[in-house]
């Protein structure tokens, strides 16, 4: 698996409270972001079923 990078927008307050919770989760902002987005994927696919990547399958 590759390593993709991502640029996102936020806004001054919600950054600094992500600076806030990623310290106390003993994590990076970046290793944050990555759970909350796996986290969102696994709700999604036990509400919606599996999500296939096309030529992923």
């Amino acid at each position: 698996m590759s390593i993709k990078n991502l640029s996102i927008r936020i806004d001054e307050n919600t950054l600094h409270k992500l600076h806030i919770i990623s310290a106390y989760e003993g994590r990076s902002a970046n290793g944050q972001i990555n759970v909350l987005i796996r986290q969102c994927i696994e709700k999604f696919e036990k509400e919606h079923g599996e999500l296939n990547i096309k030529g992923k399958e």
